[in-house]
């Protein structure tokens, strides 16, 4: 990434947005959030979305402006925060596989999945507060600091309408096909947390 100390603001933010957007991956939390949106009613669902994508939003910009001094004051390191945002995936994972997410917590208002677990960890995770604290520490000017701003936003303006319209999908199922979704989802939450689990250790032992 040094060579973005090279480019112009511009390209700095297109760079930034890119970037986010496939760190993030909103396309591979869609059966996740479907999972586990379904059953609830439609504006609801739209609700959800949003929060969902204002989460991720809010924490990505509280670790852009305080996420070294936050990780610092805590003695916290990086492959530590990996590793426990893998085991409360996993958790997730297993709620999802055993049905009890689509089911009765689904079914609870006082349950705000859009928080936990699609704001954090599934939108923004380790992966996207690493990137982010990244691309703050290459942002030198004033030009640069608005290009990532925007391009934070405009990522999660975007993730906000493909969750939002995602929810079209439910209406086109079955109970059966919901079901299928909740257990695809439980499945890639399952291979992203052990992935993120393997990652950790990697680091904290600082191995190749």
């Amino acid at each position: 990434m040094n060579s973005l100390s090279t480019v112009s603001a511009l390209t700095f933010g297109i760079q930034a947005f890119v970037t986010l957007f496939v760190i993030l991956d909103p396309l591979a939390a869609l059966p996740i959030f479907l999972s586990l949106v379904a059953g609830r009613k439609k504006k609801e669902q739209i609700s959800l979305a949003w929060q969902g994508a204002t989460s991720s939003l809010i924490i990505i910009v509280v670790f852009a402006l305080f996420g070294q001094v936050i990780l610092n004051y805590l003695h916290i390191s990086l492959s530590a925060l990996q590793g426990a945002g893998g085991f409360l995936l996993f958790l997730i994972s297993m709620e999802l596989l055993t049905g009890k997410v689509g089911g009765e917590t689904a079914q609870n208002e006082k349950v705000n999945i859009a928080m936990v677990p699609i704001g954090t960890p599934v939108l923004a995770g380790p992966g996207g507060i690493v990137t982010t604290m990244l691309y703050v520490r290459y942002a030198h000017t004033t030009g640069d600091k608005f290009s990532l701003a925007a391009a934070i936003i405009m990522v999660h303006v975007v993730i906000g309408l493909i969750l939002m319209f995602s929810t079209g999908i439910l209406s086109l199922i079955k109970e059966s096909g919901v079901t299928l979704i909740t257990r695809v989802a439980g499945l890639l939450v399952a291979a992203i947390a052990v992935d993120m689990i393997v990652q950790s250790i990697k680091g904290l032992f600082n191995l190749a």
